[in-house]
């Protein structure tokens, strides 16, 4: 990186303040810990830096019409299992109900970071200077007039699988782990509005996963800011994250455990970014990420656990979730 572009904790909340108070339109990067963040006005954003917010963009769609090769080394069974053991002893100690375990994958393909951003299928997209890439399904918060919206995802299956629409939704295993994150997230909502309201409870979306289709189960959840929120964006952000979809309930006590049984930093990994536009503000969280370290690239994965998870299960949701959308 030829200049420092990240800001600290508190000149990043403050940065993204003096840009909300004075509508100037910005991109913002917030790490899954807090400790680098980039605001930026759209009008002098850096060249390599392209994003994509639903119809948001800044650079031009392209179609991928040819071959590439694309290999994975995951994480053996054996040392998943022996940190899966350490989270379902957290659990049963009361610890945590809920903890999202995420892993660092060895990736091999013929495609440059900026390849598989510019053909990757995605609602959410980000590419920042060959540093990182995420092509994101999951939308973290959205702010249009004076309502916030945030939509929580949490629960995958394969959709080939029989009947995957009615396993999903009635599997009792899942049905806890999201009735636990909407729990936080109502939580997280209430500490910066009020009139809170789960508009629509566990949706289904279908997510293309390179050859596989995958269904993943969402919940829109709203609530009422003040009519100023504009002045203040840095500070909501900084009290909603880390996203409770990507931690885990209690929040604070499973970073803790996270911190302990992972076998890396996250990083920008499950982070968040998204753009101010000078009136409303839309935002994805940063998973289905590739960083690239040391000449090699690394994808980062993981799933939510809870007392009732089967090792096998998550084990292969962590593969699963390896993959370029294309």
């Amino acid at each position: 990186m030829k200049k420092e572009v990240w800001l600290n904790h508190s000149q990043g909340i403050e940065q993204i303040n003096t840009l909300g108070k004075a509508k100037t339109p910005f991109l913002f990067i917030l790490s899954y810990d807090k400790q680098k963040i980039f605001a930026q006005a759209l009008d002098s954003l850096d060249e390599d830096i392209f994003y994509k917010l639903k119809t948001y963009r800044n650079y031009p769609a392209k179609k991928r019409n040819c071959t590439y090769t694309f290999e994975l080394f995951p994480i053996s069974f054996t040392s998943y299992k022996n940190s899966f053991d350490k989270i379902i002893e957290e659990i049963s100690k009361g610890n945590s109900y809920l903890l999202n375990l995420t892993f660092e994958t060895d990736i091999e393909t013929d495609l440059s970071l900026k390849e598989i951003f510019t053909y990757s299928k995605a609602k959410f997209k980000l590419y920042f200077k060959g540093e990182f890439i995420c092509f994101s399904p999951e939308e973290f918060i959205h702010i249009e007039d004076n309502t916030i919206s945030t939509y929580p995802m949490k629960g995958t299956i394969e959709a080939s699988k029989p009947n995957a629409k009615e396993q999903i939704l009635n599997n009792p295993k899942e049905m806890a782990e999201h009735v636990m994150i909407v729990d936080l997230m109502r939580n997280d909502l209430g500490i910066i509005g009020k009139s809170i309201k789960v508009n629509k409870f566990r949706y289904i979306d279908k997510i293309k996963a390179g050859k596989k289709e995958l269904l993943q189960v969402s919940s829109h959840i709203t609530a009422k800011l003040s009519h100023n929120w504009q002045e203040n964006i840095g500070t909501l952000l900084d009290a909603l994250t880390p996203a409770g979809s990507i931690t885990g309930t209690p929040k604070k006590q499973t970073q803790k455990i996270i911190k302990e049984i992972e076998n890396h930093p996250r990083g920008f990994y499950t982070g968040v970014f998204g753009i101010f536009d000078g009136a409303s503000l839309h935002s994805g969280v940063m998973i289905r990420f590739i960083q690239s370290k040391e000449g090699n690239l690394l994808y980062k994965s993981g799933g939510g656990i809870t007392i009732d998870s089967s090792v096998e299960d998550e084990y292969q949701e962590l593969i699963d979730k390896i993959y370029l959308p294309f």
